[in-house]
């Protein structure tokens, strides 16, 4: 058996001198790398994992970037999610300020922290608010959607060319901007528009848009999803209008990141804002043209300059959260959370997302401006909510999990709602999270003991890393996690040794070794993740 030390400074001591360099280092431009299916987010050279934060919506200024940073730093993030407004960078058309971008790029450096731009340029949460008033009040250059009684939808028409020219031309600035002031790459990533589509207006139903629609998709496009031709009522059905839309703005978001990644070829990705996971969508009821889990296959097709289509998760319930994990978790497709609620019951989450290979994961409203977003988010950022997020960001980002996720097979597990037990098979290994109870003992034992104040509420989970075929490395909270041989397996499986500890530049240290009751039910923990690695074996 290779020592769990030797392995892990065999598979990360090389990475270890970038790991600890700063953003103020270069190491070439940060970008996506896929092997066997699975993904990483590279930054300095070596696999990044995204510790995100993403500001409130106008906390995009000098101002109160102030109330940003020691949020971030309480919750231990080492990435600022932050919008760049159109009608904040080109307020007068052909004007451009770059002063609020410089500022950010200055004080992300001074507080040691990545930037993921956000443009909100056409879009941003479908509608045009974030526009400059030059395109707002000029409707016949800009054109709105038409609805299918010929109104003026409040969302811009896709198919608008101004409106592309000019969004393309004002994208292209910041990204030549970033190009020319940011050699350390500070920004290690771009979202080109936000939660772009339509609500309650399926498509743009234009005398221009309604000709398209009339005639044959894309052989692209068919081609792609392996479908017979013929326009798009023929080839979509009842979901014609929203394929149709989703096709057209992803060709929009195209024409911007290709572009873009000409300037400087900086990972970029696009946001949805979701429906039920479960249900057939209906185009009326939810963002139709953004980038849901079910057609993801439409915008890889129209749009492949972009690296990932991500999952905005507003959603509590732990079934329908999971599926989304799933539906964005491809082998061609990074899975990245860039926005997910901030109550504290959504830290859950993190771990089932590294589980799934996350790249990146953000919660929303995470400045101290004053602003939240309930019943979305949290009622307010109390050090009890930040600490839900940060004890997991800090466990998480003292070790090159990372590198560990790239390289080694992973699995994650939540509390879901039910609060039931979860598992699964590594190698000849059987793996279960189970939530609820003390650290000492079976509950069937003490039936008149107290429950742990946790026992009821949404929180804990778990993420595991096979090193080799019977090591494992794990942490979480608020969990008992098990070890035992699958059934069917060989005889005599057994635990030999579990040993909490750290990192060391990338380097396993150990602290001590576990035994006795530490061992005995289960290794649990609570309120304090650590580093576990968990040697199994079997006896003769």
């Amino acid at each position: 058996m290779f020592p769990i030390r030797r392995l892990i400074a065999a598979t990360l001591l090389m990475a270890a001198p970038a790991l600890a360099q700063g953003p103020g280092q270069r190491g070439g431009t940060p970008h996506i790398e896929t092997r066997g299916g699975k993904h990483a987010l590279i930054v300095d050279g070596a696999p990044f994992l995204m510790l995100g934060g993403q500001v409130n919506n106008s906390s995009n200024y000098a101002a109160p970037l102030a109330k940003v940073w020691p949020v971030l730093d309480r919750m231990g993030a080492n990435t600022v999610e932050v919008p760049v407004a159109w009608e904040q960078l080109e307020p007068k058309e052909g004007t451009f300020d770059f002063g609020f971008v410089q500022t950010l790029l200055d004080e992300a450096r001074r507080h040691d922290k990545r930037v993921v731009l956000l443009w909100f340029g056409a879009w941003k949460n479908t509608g045009l608010a974030y526009t400059p008033d030059w395109v707002k009040l000029d409707n016949r250059r800009f054109p709105r959607m038409k609805t299918r009684d010929g109104q003026d939808h409040d969302v811009l028409s896709p198919h608008g060319a101004a409106t592309l020219a000019a969004d393309k031309r004002a994208f292209l600035a910041l990204m030549t901007y970033i190009g020319d002031h940011d050699a350390q790459n500070t920004v290690i990533m771009v979202q080109p528009e936000n939660e772009v589509g339509s609500y309650r207006n399926p498509r743009d139903y234009g005398a221009s848009a309604q000709k398209l629609f009339d005639g044959p998709v894309p052989l692209a496009l068919t081609r792609a999803l392996k479908k017979p031709g013929g326009n798009w009522a023929a080839v979509f059905g009842d979901q014609a209008d929203r394929a149709f839309n989703t096709w057209h703005t992803a060709r929009y978001i195209e024409a911007l990141a290709s572009a873009g990644k000409a300037i400087k070829p900086l990972p970029m990705y696009v946001n949805a804002a979701l429906g039920d996971p479960f249900s057939k969508p209906d185009p009326t009821s939810l963002a139709s043209g953004g980038p849901q889990g079910d057609v993801i296959d439409i915008w890889k097709a129209a749009a492949p300059s972009l690296d990932i289509a991500a999952p905005d998760i507003y959603d509590r319930a732990s079934r329908n959260v999971f599926k989304h994990l799933d539906l964005y978790s491809r082998p061609d497709n990074a899975l990245m959370v860039p926005e997910i609620g901030n109550a504290a019951e959504y830290a859950r989450y993190f771990w089932a997302a590294l589980g799934r290979g996350a790249i990146g994961f953000a919660p929303f409203g995470m400045d101290g401006t004053g602003y939240y977003n309930y019943p979305l988010g949290a009622k307010r950022l109390d050090d009890a909510t930040l600490d839900a997020f940060g004890r997991k960001y800090r466990v998480i980002g003292s070790a090159p999990w990372a590198k560990i996720a790239f390289d080694h097979p992973v699995w994650g597990a939540a509390k879901p709602d039910d609060g039931g037990s979860l598992s699964t098979t590594m190698g000849d290994w059987t793996i279960t999270a189970s939530f609820g109870q003390w650290q000492f003992g079976q509950r069937e034992w003490f039936p008149k003991a107290d429950l742990p104040e946790w026992a009821g509420n949404p929180t804990g989970g778990m993420v595991v890393a096979q090193l080799s075929a019977n090591e494992f490395l794990f942490t979480g909270d608020h969990v008992r996690v098990g070890f035992a041989a699958k059934d069917g397996s060989a005889p005599g499986g057994m635990i030999v040794k579990v040993e909490e500890g750290h990192f060391d530049k990338g380097v396993w240290v150990m602290d001590r070794v576990w035994n006795g009751d530490q061992t005995d039910y289960g290794l649990n923990l609570i309120d304090q993740p650590v580093w576990i690695k968990v040697t199994m074996g079997r006896y003769r």
